[in-house]
Parts: C-alpha cells; sequence; structure tokens
C-alpha cells in the first residue's frame, strides 16, 4: 500500500528537482474564464491635484520626467496600472524642457490641464491643448517644453506592461538635451489632420498613424454631430481614434476611445477582454464594476482589469465625456476578444 505512495512521491521529487510539473498539479490555472489579478481602482482628481501641486516644488526636472505613474493596488507593486496598460499624470512647469528620449513601448499623452506646453516627436513640435490626444509611437525620439506661463498637466498612457511580458523594453537617451527642430510645428496634422481624406502622394503607410495630434475640437465637434443618435447600449456616443490611411488603431498596441454619455444617461452592463485605463474630461457620473460603485467627476483616473462586468451612468446635468486608452489591438490581433452583455435585471448589476 505504502510502495505506490512512496513511488508517486519520488516521481514528484525528481521531477520538481529538474524544473517541471505535472499537468494534474497546475491545470486549475486553466481558468473558465479570466481572472485578472489587477482589480478595479480609482484615482480621483482632488488627491491627484494635491500630489501635481507638491511634486512642482519636490521633484525637480532633469533626465527623467516628474510623472507619478499609477500602479494597480492588485499587481504587488508592478509598474503597471492594468497588466498590459501604463498611466501616469504628468507635470511641466513654465519654461521646464523635459530631456530628450525614446523607448520601445508607445505612448500617448491626453491633456488634462493647461494649453501651448508641447511635445517634440522626431523633430516635430506637436503644441497641446486641454483634451488634445498626442501620439509618442515606439522608438521614437520625443521630448516635452513648455514655453508659456502655465502648468500643464497631462495623462501618459503606454503599453510598458506588456512591452515588459514580451522581453522587449529598449531604452535610449538623446545626447543633447533636444532633438533639433526638423519639420514644421504641427505639421502631421496638417498634413493628416482630415478625417478620412488622406493625401494621395504620402504612398507609404505604416502601422502607426503618421497624425501625431488629434485635437479636442475635433473630436467635441464629432461627438456633438452624433449625441442625437442611438449609440451603443453599452458605451454611449462611443467614437474610435483611428490611424488616418487605414481606419484601424492609431497604434498596434494600444488603442484609444472617447465617448459621450448623455446627461440621466444609464448604460447597459457587459464584460469584454482586454483592459482599459479612463480619464473623465468633462461632467460626472457612476461606473459600477463587479457590483461596486465608482463615482467620477473631471479628472478622475479609472482602471478596468479584462473580463470585468461594467457598466457606465451619467449623474450629472450635462454631458459626461470619458477618454479611454485599452489594449484591443493587441487582443483582436491575437483572435483573443470575446464580450459578454448581462441578460438579466435589465442589463444592470446588483451595487453591493
Amino acid at each position: 500500500m505504502n510502495a505506490p505512495i512512496r513511488h508517486a512521491d519520488a516521481f514528484h521529487k525528481l521531477i520538481h528537482e529538474n524544473h517541471m510539473y505535472g499537468l494534474w498539479e497546475i491545470a486549475s490555472q486553466m481558468t473558465p474564464q479570466p481572472r485578472p489579478e489587477a482589480i478595479p481602482h480609482l484615482w480621483k482628481w482632488s488627491l491627484l491635484e494635491r500630489v501635481v501641486e507638491q511634486s512642482c516644488t519636490a521633484v525637480p526636472v532633469g533626465d527623467e520626467r516628474r510623472a507619478m505613474q499609477l500602479f494597480n493596488p492588485g499587481l504587488k507593486d508592478q509598474w503597471a496600472t492594468t497588466s498590459t496598460l501604463i498611466a501616469a499624470v504628468q507635470v511641466l512647469m513654465p519654461g521646464e524642457v523635459a530631456r530628450s528620449h525614446r523607448h520601445s513601448p508607445s505612448a500617448i499623452r491626453f491633456i488634462m490641464k493647461g494649453n501651448g506646453a508641447y511635445t517634440a516627436v522626431e523633430g516635430e513640435k506637436v503644441v497641446m491643448r486641454e483634451g488634445d490626444l498626442v501620439l509618442t509611437p515606439s522608438w521614437q525620439w520625443h521630448d516635452h517644453g513648455n514655453e508659456t506661463g502655465e502648468t500643464v498637466v497631462w495623462m501618459d498612457g503606454l503599453d510598458v506592461p506588456l512591452a515588459k511580458a514580451l522581453d522587449c523594453i529598449f531604452f535610449e537617451m538623446y545626447r543633447e538635451r533636444q532633438v533639433p527642430a526638423t519639420k514644421p510645428v504641427n505639421g502631421s496634422q496638417a498634413m493628416y489632420g482630415h478625417g478620412r481624406l488622406s493625401p494621395t502622394w504620402m504612398t507609404q503607410v505604416s502601422k502607426i498613424s503618421p497624425l501625431l495630434l488629434y485635437s479636442w475640437e475635433q473630436t467635441t465637434e464629432a461627438l456633438r454631430a452624433l449625441r442625437d443618435r442611438d449609440g451603443s447600449p453599452y458605451e454611449g456616443v462611443a467614437l474610435e481614434y483611428t490611424h488616418p490611411q487605414t481606419g484601424g488603431p492609431v497604434l498596434p498596441t494600444l488603442g484609444c476611445r472617447v465617448q459621450l454619455i448623455r446627461a440621466g444617461e444609464r448604460l447597459r452592463a457587459r464584460r469584454v477582454t482586454g483592459s482599459a485605463v479612463f480619464c473623465v474630461a468633462q461632467g460626472k457620473g457612476r461606473t459600477v464594476i463587479d457590483g461596486r460603485p465608482y463615482d467620477w467627476s473631471k479628472g478622475d483616473i479609472l482602471a478596468l482589469p479584462s473580463w470585468a462586468l461594467h457598466e457606465h451612468a451619467n449623474t450629472g446635468k450635462e454631458d459626461a465625456i470619458l477618454f479611454s486608452i485599452h489594449d484591443r489591438p493587441v487582443i483582436e490581433a491575437l483572435g483573443f476578444y470575446r464580450e459578454e452583455a448581462l441578460a438579466e435585471n435589465g442589463g444592470h448589476q446588483h451595487i453591493s
């Protein structure tokens, strides 16, 4: 009776000592549905504003940026806001320059407060205003400068956790503080910022969008034009920022979206594979995630893990607008995208 047990124990000791495990020992990791370690989390602007103000005197801008990284509490001090995305709040004071560097992770900037600072990408100065989306694609030199008299704040969004998981992190500092300007200011917007109208002589098509600046003025104009349409029962009037030549995502690994939720509107609940980070651009509301409510207003940032049941509602008297970054370009490219709507209770969750 004991001989088979002793033999099994010896067998398991043999394989474990040689860096092997039986499928019967680890099969529980093949779960019926995703079980992300990341958890929903809300960073309130009331907190972020204090952090921004104090950072201006506590942290100088040197070789690195004054950027406060938003770590997900469920990911045990990993450099990650969700399993694939990192968001941060970056601050640039008048007269400051953040030195030029480049890295393999792709990045976006969503301007939260202030106007007139710039991001220079590969020699093109991109002037930023509140609500604008600015791209800094993979491995392109970029620096930030503020020639205005006001402090400018924006949300960074990068695919750092994804690049790190794939062991594809590369980083390099430029030999000087800034890359010399070689292109017209906002040149990519002048060339490609006309919706689905693209210059015919620009025949080279890259996987990254050639348009670096998506202006808030054009974004809100598009939202207003569609405000009275039905929209999505799960996202409201939702628009994807797209590559002007292909209609695909702005970056191969990172997508951007903006959605308008009308005053008094309550959207239905669903879950999707892939994670997102939301930044509230306007209004106030509530997002219920797996039965727990998160009340938000302008400037708040909310992390949404993969496959979390979620629904948004506008609790204010004006239209609410949410900007978000997401990893769906990767999820869809790999064939992993799946969604599931809540069928019972009219598509709404019970709040616990």
